[in-house]
This record gives C-alpha cells, sequence and structure tokens, in this order.
C-alpha cells in the first residue's frame, strides 16, 4: 500500500506541476483570446508588447501583417462572444525572459466552425509580466479536428 501511495503522489505531483512562468504564459495568452471573446479591444492590447508583431500565413505562402491596434479595433466591433478561438497548448519553451509556445486552434464563428491552425507566439518577461512579442498563424479548412 505505501508503494501504491508513493506512486500516485509522484505521478500526480508530475502531472500536475507547472511552473509559475508557465501558468503566466498561458495567463498571457488566455487573456488575449478571452479579449476577442468579449470583444475588449484594451484586454486585447495590452496582451501584447508596446513592439509587437502580428502576422499570418496565407494559403499561398505570402506573409501578411497586422497592425496590433487596428487589430484590436476590428475585434472590438464584433458581436460579444461571437468570436471563439479554441487553442491547445501543445509546446511551451522557456529560456530566461524569453517564450515560444505553440499553440493548435479551432476558430468558431458565431457558434459555428471557421477554420483551424496553429499559432506561434513568442514572450518577452519584462516588469515581472510576460507579454506577447510576436504571433505568427496559419488558417486552413482541411484537416481540422472538429
Amino acid at each position: 500500500m505505501k508503494t501504491f501511495s508513493l506512486f500516485f503522489l509522484l505521478i500526480s505531483t508530475f502531472a500536475f506541476s507547472q511552473s509559475s512562468d508557465e501558468l503566466q504564459i498561458k495567463a498571457s495568452i488566455n487573456s488575449l483570446f478571452d479579449g476577442m471573446k468579449t470583444s475588449d479591444s484594451t484586454k486585447i492590447t495590452n496582451a501584447f508588447s508596446k513592439t509587437a508583431v502580428l502576422q499570418t500565413i496565407a494559403k499561398n505562402g505570402e506573409v501578411k501583417n497586422e497592425n496590433i491596434k487596428d487589430f484590436a479595433v476590428s475585434i472590438s466591433k464584433a458581436v460579444k462572444g461571437s468570436l471563439d478561438e479554441r487553442i491547445t497548448f501543445s509546446n511551451i519553451l522557456i529560456d530566461g525572459n524569453l517564450a515560444s509556445v505553440w499553440t493548435p486552434y479551432e476558430f468558431y464563428y458565431q457558434g459555428k466552425f471557421s477554420h483551424c491552425g496553429v499559432n506561434s507566439f513568442q514572450l518577452v518577461k519584462t516588469n515581472n509580466e510576460w507579454k506577447i512579442q510576436y504571433i505568427i498563424d496559419t488558417r486552413r479548412n482541411d484537416n481540422c479536428k472538429k
């Protein structure tokens, strides 16, 4: 019985332990998507560093840039709850004040599936806060897990 209890304790600790930085990084990224879902431009803007870059890769491979403030304003005009990007944290790498995060996602508009892809985030830790410095994403309608 002692062996089982020790084994269970070790597995539980391993399975549920996340560093404080990992939790803060997830919270920063989730804040962006909460802002999108609630059409809150301030919440969206606050998730980013002052010099952040937002890009997407089109189907033809072209990389398109988007201004963060313009993005936030356009999202703020959406009906609250109509934009729902559902992400999964698949990989978080941290070295000092730099983090790289990979999040596959599914995007729903007004409750209906729109597209899927992957977000690649780079975050920086300044003033004890993790901020999004860079996002690039893919968007597709095929090979999506719905």
